[in-house]
């Protein structure tokens, strides 16, 4: 995808399949809107398409698709229960369905007071609540949601976490760019990280983990660490420790050398990467420059 004489994305492909979550990832300018908006039709691609079941992908398609961008693109005059309604019959319902669904719908999310309110007089979480309504009332196939939760406290945000979780097991695929990291550990199947509009890291969130730091060991303890070819010490804090096992370095060899060699163990648990740290060591130096 060129916008001039710039390159933003470059030789990008990846698959979704059917019935996952699938998380789209990367820092701000990093491409992820911009390919979105490329396969949607929004922006006139360079080259490249989006297929949808094996077949290309057109905007007279839409219905099969609900595609939550991270604008917001409502009438904000209007009452919010007519413009879910408008929404809801431009996707295929009839007007009684699309009501009957959108005040339900508005129960759910705890704005059932606000169906006669103008859309101008919601905060930007009520807002975006409704847009994610407008976006899931036709259940399509695909789901595109372009940061989803952005600003939302933690209570609204398990909320949406739930329904998009539901729209999943009701059969939905589901596209999902964020930068809530435990968003993705709880809801992703497989990830892609791009990073200047090319693929850093693709593949299940477990795969991804392990290409950047895999297992760990985490352990409290009282003595002193030692050194050893078993490990390598990522965080040594005096009481709390994070070992990252080398070849042979296996859990019960580690633990059991550790209390041979006179370290009173607390605890000692076996855990993978995070995912902010996998997002930090691949964006984090050019956060770093981007501060300087």
């Amino acid at each position: 995808m060129d916008f001039g004489d710039k390159t933003v994305v470059k030789d990008l492909s990846f698959d979704v399949r059917a019935g996952e979550t699938f998380g789209f990832l990367g820092s701000n300018g990093s491409g992820k809107t911009t390919t979105l908006r490329a396969l949607l039709g929004i922006y006139q691609p360079t080259a490249g398409t989006l297929h949808i079941g094996g077949k290309p992908f057109a905007p007279r398609d839409g219905a099969r698709l609900g595609y939550l961008p991270e604008e917001r693109g409502l009438y904000k005059k209007e009452a919010v229960l007519d413009v879910m309604v408008y929404f809801g019959r431009l996707k295929g319902l009839d007007k009684n369905r699309a009501k009957a669904w959108s005040r339900e719908y508005l129960d759910r999310v705890d704005l059932a007071d606000k169906a006669s309110t103008g859309l101008d007089k919601l905060s930007g979480g009520q807002q975006q609540k409704v847009q994610l309504g407008v976006t899931i009332m036709n259940e399509p196939e695909l789901l595109i949601l372009d940061e989803p939760t952005k600003g939302f406290d933690p209570v609204n945000r398990r909320l949406l976490m739930d329904i998009i979780e539901e729209q999943k097991l009701a059969g939905a695929t589901v596209v999902l760019v964020t930068h809530q990291m435990e968003e993705v550990e709880r809801l992703c199947d497989r990830v892609i990280l791009l990073k200047d509009g090319t693929a850093r890291a693709y593949g299940t969130v477990a795969e991804v983990q392990e290409q950047f730091g895999g297992t760990r060991y985490r352990l409290s303890y009282t003595g002193r660490l030692p050194a050893s070819e078993l490990y390598d010490v990522v965080l040594d804090t005096g009481g709390d420790a994070e070992l990252s096992p080398r070849p042979g370095g296996d859990e019960a060899t580690v633990l059991r050398t550790l209390i041979e060699r006179g370290v009173a163990v607390r605890s000692f648990a076996t855990a993978r990467t995070s995912l902010d740290e996998v997002f930090i060591k691949v964006y984090g130096e050019q956060h770093e420059l981007a501060e300087v």
